[in-house]
C-alpha cells in the first residue's frame, strides 16, 4: 500500500524504466562518438643535427721516408697543411728536366685541389742558360694552365740556390731533404706506381714540418 505522499508522485507511480533496446542504443550512440573522435597521432620525433666534424688539428712532423717506402704522395704529405692557404712558395733548385718539371706539375694539382691558393712562386736551379731556356719554355704551358685556374704561377731562377722547402702562407714550412724528387724511377712505364705516386717506390728522405710565425711570403 503506497503512502500518502507517494500517491502523488509521478516517478514513484510510474518509475522510468531502461529497455534492451535503449541501453543497446545508448552503447551504439557512444560508439558512434568514440570513433567520430579523431584518433591523435603522436609528434614526429625532432630530428637531431649532428655538430659538423671537426678538422683534425694539424701537428708538427719530423720524420724519415726510408728507401724502398711506398705510401707517400705530394697529397698525403702536404695537402693537409694547404688548409686556408693563399700563396705557397716551393724552392727546389732540381725543377729542370721533364720528370722534375712534371713532379712539380702534380704538386701544382695538388695546391689546386686541396687550398684556395691564388698565386704559386716557383724558386729553382739550372747549369747553364740553355737548360734554364728549357725548363722555362715547359714551365710556362704550366703557367697558362694554371692561369685559366685563377691561380698565378711566378717563376724565378737561380744558379746559386741548394736548400728545398715549400713555405705555406698560413705559417707551414714543409721540408724534404731531396725536395719533390724523392722518387725511384719505374722500370716500366706500365708498373704499378708509374703513375700514382702514393703507390711509387722511394728514395730515403727527411721531412720536417713546422710551424712559424705569420707574415707576408
Amino acid at each position: 500500500m503506497a503512502c500518502p505522499e507517494s500517491q502523488a508522485a509521478q516517478a514513484t507511480q510510474q518509475p522510468a524504466r531502461h529497455t534492451l533496446g535503449e541501453a543497446s542504443a545508448a552503447k551504439k550512440g557512444s560508439s558512434k562518438a568514440e570513433a567520430a573522435e579523431p584518433e591523435r597521432v603522436a609528434p614526429p620525433p625532432v630530428a637531431t643535427v649532428p655538430p659538423p666534424a671537426r678538422e683534425p688539428e694539424l701537428k708538427e712532423q719530423h720524420y724519415t721516408i726510408y728507401y724502398d717506402d711506398t705510401g707517400h704522395s705530394y697529397e698525403s704529405i702536404i695537402a693537409p697543411y694547404l688548409r686556408g692557404a693563399k700563396k705557397v712558395i716551393v724552392e727546389d733548385p732540381y725543377i729542370r728536366i721533364p720528370h722534375q718539371i712534371q713532379n712539380f706539375v702534380r704538386l701544382c694539382a695538388v695546391a689546386l685541389t686541396n687550398s684556395t691558393a691564388r698565386q704559386i712562386k716557383l724558386i729553382t736551379g739550372y747549369d747553364d742558360e740553355g737548360q734554364r731556356a728549357d725548363a722555362q719554355n715547359k714551365l710556362s704551358d704550366l703557367q697558362q694552365s694554371l692561369l685559366e685556374q685563377d691561380i698565378v704561377l711566378e717563376l724565378e731562377f737561380s744558379a746559386t740556390m741548394h736548400d728545398r722547402e715549400i713555405r705555406i702562407d698560413n705559417g707551414w714550412v714543409i721540408k724534404i731533404g731531396r725536395g719533390l724528387d724523392f722518387y725511384q724511377k719505374p722500370t716500366s712505364r706500365f708498373e704499378v706506381g708509374a703513375n700514382d705516386l702514393s703507390l711509387r717506390k722511394c728514395l730515403e728522405t727527411k721531412v720536417d714540418i713546422f710551424r712559424v710565425t705569420k707574415g707576408g711570403l
